[in-house]
Formats: structure tokens, C-alpha cells, sequence
């Protein structure tokens, strides 16, 4: 089949892929009929992956895209297909694994040339139009591909076969199980470690990112173990990173990362999912420290998220763009004049809190971040902190805002709702879990015939979901059944865990694939085992079957936990770090823990005190006293009574005696 000669994408539900409809490149979106084109032309296929708030994806646009004489040539040469990675990770993380294997350093935008069935031979990251910065100009580029495909097309067909085997062995493979022990935690903690910024925190170097999965490693290695070192790591990790630029000090939020060592310039597009796991970090930092600067920074950040980010329906959207009218950072940076203009007398007392700071190289106007000093002060000071802040709020939003992608992605919004669910349980903020709950009914109410979108714009809709989202959506409705006590969410979570065993797990059930047995337009079915600025598809999977198996007692959830995670965990073994999801949510399989709560809901005392203590290995469950129907057993069958309060904390199958006292509890839930 051959599709009109003319760029297809505007009707396509990604907001990403709608940015590039008016390119004079004859774009296709992923589909069987792009790929069947290829075929039928016997042409290679120009691949392009990006996201909608990715910067150099804009350069590249901007550069080649936009112009005729780049697109004439492509026009000719290829069969040219652009993919938002966020729609189909899946896609992306294949042909990302392809040019790793070719020895080349990743990124996005993703440059692949594919043979016409969809093999990759070739590629790159972002090509300028004209050669600089010692890469070739991408109209060279496209013309040595042709030039090569022409001349040397067994060679690079055969070249295709053997680089997509290895692909398909290192994501697709079977490796034999391991047995699940204490000491991977430790390990790869204490090689995590090792790696560490004493300093500047984060890991050694620059570019600085969060590294939630890393971070999450060394917090349960402390929880555990004990290992305060691993514990302090994270705490100044996080202190630093809120005191940098890539912490929006004005509006709340976290840009994804840092350019440099300092954590000061960011690529300033916010993603969702950063943030929904700096909020559950900072949860737990705050529990564990008392420290105020954790607490503040979750609400500001939650404000950030029901203010610029939720869309119609009430879930969130995907990202803020770096970009506004053409230079990144514009809206979240500041001239000394602008402060003054915005807060005129008050402006001196900004300047003990704030410093401006523009480094070297850096072409935009100066970067709002506290020195460890003004971190401090700014916190005891903060009811005054706070007027200046709404100040330059109000003032910044008088600006050209970034874009923001609104695409509603069903893993993403699973991470953030679950999040959103354990602060406002931690905080006593009933408004935060109803957000949480809006979002969750919104996604699970588009699904169709049971299944759950991966993706929704409006009314456009992306089927069918992938496991991580599954996995998310179970981890969600937990939070929330924690959060409200509602057994329509722990129904929730059985139903999400049947619709991925009936696509998704595989036929020796020992494991899941990422995409769905009907997806039909996958070169390769992944396993999804690593991580990326998120834990993995299979560390989400281990840890939704963990928690439902604490939740509801079921032995069969159990079982499907402990096999995943041994056959992860085998095929982890391949892999130095990029595993860490996995390990995580097999330390919860090792050892989780189980919290039911006898109380009363009218003068309770004990479920606060849970409720202070996150733990991310532990269900809570919480029983009304006097309680006949729906009564949750502990391990082993056993039936607590319920005329009276009473706690009982469970590892695995052993419980401790029960405690009914709030301070006891406190106690025992800090000290593990």
C-alpha cells in the first residue's frame, strides 16, 4: 500500500506528533500501513522519536523539519515515520536499545534508519542542518544513507539481522530464575553509593537527575538495613536539588534535570512523573526528619499540579514544554529588574531568600536558587517567603506560558495518583485525596471492554494499554483503598491485575511482556525490565502484585509475585544498573509488611499515627471498630477482633503482637 504523499500527522490524538503537521516532511505516524509503505517502496524508513517537551526535538524541528530543502530530500530518499515516545515507549525503547548496541550514547531526539521491515541499521540523536559541533550536516546525513542502503544493501540487511537479535535477546530474552536473596539490595545500594555527590548530591558529575529508582534503592537499603549513610545520601540529595534552579522556586516543581553538577541550570521541561515521585520522596523525608523544608516543598508542588496540570475529566497532564517564544527557560527566569518591577520595596527581602545566578555559557537571563543558608532561613521564614512568592507568581503569569502536552498518560497518572493518595493521608488532606480519586475514576472510566487506554487527548484515546500502566493503576487504586477505605478500589486493582495476565503475561507465566498480546505492530515484544527516569514496567508489576497480595491475603497473587520476580531477576542479572526497579520491588517481595488497624473513625488515634509514617513496603489497612463484614485476616488465616482499637504489624507471615496504644505504634513503625 502506498499512503497519500503528504504529512499525515494531524490527526493524530499525541500533541507532539500534531507539532510536526504542518512540517513539508511527509510524516507517518507508527502504524502497520507506514510500515507496509516501506515495503512496497522497497525504501529504508527515516524513524524519529521525541516528546513534546524535549528541547533539542524542537531545535532539530526548528532546523530541518521546517525547511523544504531538508524535506524534499527526505521526501525522496525515505518512508518517514515520527513517534511520541510517551505514546509508545514500547517503540522507543527498541530502537534506544539499537543505537546503545551500535556503541552510541542515547538521547532525544532519537535519529534511526531502518531497513523497510522495521530493522534498524543505522542512527544518531540530533543532526544539525549544517555541520557543526562536529557532527555532519543531517542533509549529508541523509544522502550517505541513501548512498549506502543503495550499494551496500546486503551488507547493512544482514548487519540489521544481527543488531535486532541482540536486541530482541537483551529485552525480549529468557534468562533462568535467581533466587531472591537479602544481599542484592545491599549490593547494588552500596554500589549506588559509591557513586554518590557527597557534595552537591545525586550522582558524581553532570548532567544531575533525580534518579528516583536509584534514590528509592538506598532509602529501603536504610529502612532495612539500617545503612544511614545510604538514608543521608537521599537527604542531601534532595536538599540540594530544592535549593537549585531545577526547582521552580516560584511556581512549585521539578524540571527534569540538571545540566550541570550544581543542579542550577535545568532543561526546564516539568514532567509529571518527576514530580509525582519527588512528592513521595519528600514524604518520606519528612517522616523521617521532621524537617520542614520537605513538607513545604510537597505543597508547593501539589499546588503547582492541581493549578497548571490537571485537564478535562480531572486527571493530569503529561508536561510543560522548556520552551516559550523560542528560548527555553524564558518564563521561569528573572532579570534583577523584573524582581524589582514585581515587588518594588519588598525586593530587598527577596534577595535574602533568592540569589539570581547566570553561569557561565548561559545564554538566557539569570536562574532563581538558595544557597544552603537561604534554604534554611527561607523555610523558618516562610509565612513572610510565601507573599513574595505569590507576588512573582501572579507577575510571572502575566507571560507567554510554555506548552503544555495534555495528553493524559495512564502509567504517569497512576504514579502521581498514588503519590497524591499516601501525602494526603500523611498530611490530613482530605481535597488532595479527592484530586487523586477524580483522576483515578477519569482513567479507568475510558476504558473499553475492560481495557484500559495507554493514552487520552479529549476525546481521542490510545489502545491498548501497556503492563506498566496496569501495574500503575493497581499501585493507584492501593493507595487510594489505603487512603478511603473503599473495597471498590481493592475490586479495582483484582480487575487490573486479570486484564494483564490475559494480554500481557507470557505463555510459560513466569513473567509479563510491555506490550499486549494483540499489539500487532511491534517489531519486538519487550519484557520491559528497564528503568528509565521511572522504575520499570516489571519493578511496577512485582510491586502491584506484592501489595495486592498483602491487601487481600490471596495466595495466588503471591505466587505470581515470587515467579516474576525470580525470572526478573535472572535476567537482572545481565545488567549492572539499569535494574534498579526491579531489585526494589523484589526487597518488597523478600520482606513486605502488612499494617491492620482496629479503630474508631470518629476519635481515631491510631490511623494517624500510621498515617505519619509512610513506609513504601507496607499496606495499611484500616478496620471501623465493630467491623462484621469485610473483615481483613492477618497472615495465616487469622481473624483479629475488632470491639476494641488495636494495630498489628505483619512481615511476611509472623505478626507482632498487637499495640493500642498511639505512641507504641509510632514507635514501632519507625523503628521497622
Amino acid at each position: 500500500m502506498t499512503l497519500p504523499a503528504r504529512n499525515l500527522l494531524a490527526e493524530e490524538a499525541s500533541p507532539y506528533l500534531q507539532q510536526h503537521s504542518d512540517n513539508p516532511v511527509h510524516w507517518r505516524g507508527w502504524s502497520p500501513g507506514a510500515l507496509a509503505e516501506a515495503k512496497d517502496l522497497e525504501r529504508p524508513i527515516l524513524l524519529s522519536i521525541g516528546y513534546a517537551a524535549c528541547h533539542w526535538c524542537h531545535v532539530m524541528a526548528h532546523e530541518s523539519f521546517e525547511n523544504d530543502a531538508v524535506a524534499d530530500v527526505m521526501n525522496r530518499l525515505f518512508v518517514n515515520i515520527k513517534v511520541d515516545r510517551e505514546e509508545r515507549p514500547d517503540i522507543d525503547q527498541i530502537y534506544m536499545a539499537a543505537l546503545h548496541a551500535m556503541g552510541e550514547q542515547g538521547g532525544w531526539p532519537l535519529t534511526m534508519f531502518l531497513t523497510p521491515d522495521g530493522k534498524p541499521f543505522w542512527g544518531g540523536t540530533y543532526f544539525p542542518r549544517e555541520a557543526r559541533y562536529g557532527r555532519p550536516g543531517f542533509i549529508q546525513v541523509l544522502e550517505a544513507v541513501d548512498k549506502a542502503w543503495r550499494e551496500k544493501q546486503q551488507s547493512l540487511a544482514e548487519s540489521a539481522d544481527g543488531l535486532t537479535a541482540h536486541v530482541e535477546q537483551r529485552l525480549a530474552g529468557a534468562c533462568g530464575k535467581a533466587v531472591l536473596g537479602r544481599e542484592t539490595l545491599a549490593d547494588l545500594g552500596n554500589r549506588i553509593d559509591g557513586m554518590i555527590d557527597r557534595d552537591l548530591g545525586g550522582l558524581r558529575g553532570a548532567p544531575k537527575f533525580p534518579n528516583a529508582p536509584f534514590m528509592q534503592t538506598l532509602w529501603l537499603s536504610w529502612l532495612r538495613d539500617g545503612q544511614t549513610a545510604h538514608r543521608d545520601a537521599v537527604l542531601v540529595s534532595l536538599e540540594k536539588m530544592l535549593a537549585g534552579g531545577i526547582y521552580d522556586h516560584v511556581g512549585g516543581g521539578l524540571s527534569r534535570y540538571s545540566t550541570d553538577a550544581e543542579w542550577l541550570v535545568p532543561h526546564f521541561e516539568k514532567m509529571l512523573y518527576d514530580n509525582a515521585q519527588l512528592i513521595r520522596m519528600c514524604n518520606w523525608a519528612f517522616a523521617a526528619t521532621g524537617n520542614d523544608l520537605f513538607r513545604i516543598r510537597i505543597e508547593e508542588t501539589v499546588a503547582w499540579l492541581l493549578r497548571e496540570m490537571r485537564v478535562e475529566g480531572g486527571a493530569f497532564a503529561a508536561s510543560l514544554d522548556a520552551d516559550s517564544e523560542g528560548e527555553e527557560g524564558l518564563f521561569y527566569t528573572w532579570s534583577s529588574g523584573e524582581v524589582e518591577s514585581s515587588l518594588g520595596a519588598d525586593s530587598a527581602r527577596f534577595f535574602q531568600y533568592f540569589e539570581l545566578a547566570a553561569p557561565h555559557g548561559w545564554e538566557g537571563k539569570p536562574i532563581i536558587r538558595q544557597s544552603e543558608a537561604q534554604q534554611s532561613q527561607g523555610i523558618a521564614d516562610y509565612a513572610q517567603l510565601a507573599v513574595l512568592k505569590t507576588k512573582l507568581l501572579a507577575a510571572r503569569e502575566k507571560r507567554l506560558r510554555p506548552g503544555r502536552d495534555g495528553k493524559a498518560l495512564t502509567d504517569w497518572n497512576g504514579l502521581m495518583i498514588a503519590a497524591l493518595a499516601e501525602v494526603g493521608r500523611s498530611f490530613g488532606r482530605r481535597g488532595w485525596i479527592e484530586a487523586a480519586a477524580k483522576a483515578f475514576a477519569h482513567i479507568a472510566a475510558a476504558g473499553k471492554d475492560g481495557r484500559l487506554p495507554h493514552s487520552m487527548l479529549g476525546q481521542k484515546k490510545l489502545f491498548p494499554a501497556l503492563s506498566s500502566d496496569y501495574a500503575a493503576m493497581t499501585n493507584a487504586a492501593i493507595a487510594l483503598f489505603e487512603a478511603t477505605g473503599e473495597t471498590a478500589y481493592s475490586d479495582h486493582a483484582r480487575q487490573f491485575i486479570g486484564q494483564l495476565d490475559r494480554w500481557h503475561q507470557d505463555a510459560e507465566k513466569t513473567g509479563y511482556y510491555l506490550t499486549a498480546s494483540d499489539s500487532g505492530d511491534v517489531p519486538i515484544r519487550i519484557r520491559g525490565d528497564v528503568d528509565e527516569a521511572i522504575p520499570s514496567a516489571t519493578g511496577q508489576i512485582v510491586e502491584a502484585l506484592v501489595r495486592l497480595s498483602s491487601l487481600t491475603g490471596d495466595p495466588d497473587f503471591w505466587e505470581k509475585a515470587w515467579t516474576t520476580a525470580e525470572h526478573a531477576m535472572g535476567r537482572a542479572a545481565q545488567q549492572a544498573y539499569g535494574n534498579a526497579g526491579v531489585v526494589n520491588a523484589c526487597a518488597l517481595a523478600l520482606e513486605p509488611l502488612k499494617l491492620l488497624v482496629i479503630d474508631s473513625p470518629e476519635s481515631s488515634s491510631l490511623v494517624p499515627a500510621a498515617n505519619r509514617n509512610p513506609d513504601p513496603r507496607r499496606v495499611d489497612i484500616f478496620v471501623p471498630i465493630g467491623t462484621e463484614a469485610n473483615r481483613s485476616l492477618l497472615p495465616g488465616g487469622v481473624l483479629p477482633p475488632t470491639d476494641k482499637p488495636g494495630a498489628w504489624l505483619c512481615s511476611g507471615q509472623v505478626c507482632l503482637p498487637a499495640v493500642t496504644e498511639p505512641g507504641e505504634l509510632e514507635k514501632l513503625l519507625r523503628r521497622g
